[in-house]
């Protein structure tokens, strides 16, 4: 039967149910589309089946749809050709009653209310998995969502909440972990390097820890030398380090001027330019020489003193 309004009442004279043909005087009958028919045959021919409990729905019970209409004897009410007794007419999931109040039809005919369908259709936490609802704090990343208490690091299990962090995988890293567990350790200080920095004979170092060990000025980006794991400026390796020429009295500081090579004699040396001949001038490097009275000369010139 279609949904439409009824008339249930008593009858005070000789009139037979349709269906039947018991006679209907002093009972209660139920008038459906100018038909009169007993109780007992409306709910056999012509009552809608609830959809909740699959029994049928009688002259003596009541119909409920979404919103509040006027008490009646009996109107039965659907919504999208679907009834309901009235106390079957409750949300799934929490089971309250939803006579009279709001609710929502969703997939198996199932009814909700709009607190359930709310919290239903909320994003999950990737955390705890359960629902983000309305006025929630939550953290989100790449198309995920999380409680806010609920995005913690994963080493220390920290709640990082809105505060920095790092990406590895499926894994999240507070910046203090992150440091301790991915960063490169300095060569000096064996601090982590968040930065910046830079890199010697593939070592990694701080800008501030990679200086000259007398001047203490960063090194990073200007020429320097080495001596014994001892890092110097230009300057510092020629006033504190370098040799002095024998020759010139300058500092011998290969790489940095004129010349590359050096040449050591008996606890002196010399820039190679600087190792020449006393008497003529001429140069010795890589040379035959003659030492005579403390100084340097060519082979010839000797025998002309």
């Amino acid at each position: 039967a279609g949904p439409g309004s009824y008339t249930v009442g008593t009858m005070s004279e000789r009139f037979d149910c349709h269906y039947c043909r018991d006679p209907l005087q002093g009972k209660k009958y139920v008038q459906k589309e100018g038909r009169h028919c007993c109780v007992k045959c409306f709910e056999k021919f012509c009552a809608n089946t609830c959809i909740e409990c699959k029994k049928p729905i009688g002259a003596d019970s009541k119909a409920t749809l979404d919103l509040p209409l006027p008490s009646r004897l009996f109107q039965e009410l659907h919504f999208k050709n679907r009834y309901w007794h009235d106390n079957c007419f409750r949300c799934v999931k929490c089971y309250t009653s939803l006579v009279n109040e709001p609710f929502m039809l969703r997939e198996n005919n199932k009814v909700w209310c709009s607190n359930c369908t709310a919290t239903e259709d909320a994003p999950r936490c990737k955390g705890c998995f359960k629902p983000i609802i309305a006025g929630d704090q939550n953290v989100e990343y790449k198309k995920m969502v999380w409680h806010k208490d609920c995005f913690t690091c994963s080493q220390c299990k920290q709640v990082i909440g809105s505060g920095s962090f790092f990406p590895k995988g499926d894994d999240f890293y507070c910046v203090s972990c992150h440091e301790h567990k991915f960063a490169k350790t300095c060569a000096k200080c064996k601090n982590p390097i968040t930065s910046g920095g830079l890199t010697y004979q593939e070592q990694p170092w701080h800008s501030e820890c990679f200086i000259c060990s007398h001047c203490k000025k960063q090194l990073g980006g200007k020429r320097f030398t080495a001596v014994e794991d001892q890092f110097y400026c230009v300057d510092c390796y020629k006033e504190c380090v370098a040799k002095k020429c024998a020759g010139c009295k300058n500092p011998i500081t290969a790489g940095f001027g004129r010349g590359t090579s050096v040449v050591n004699y008996e606890d002196e040396s010399w820039h190679d330019y600087c190792f020449k001949c006393t008497k003529c001038a001429r140069g010795l490097a890589n040379k035959r020489f003659v030492c005579h009275n403390g100084k340097i000369y060519c082979a010839d010139c000797p025998k002309r003193l």
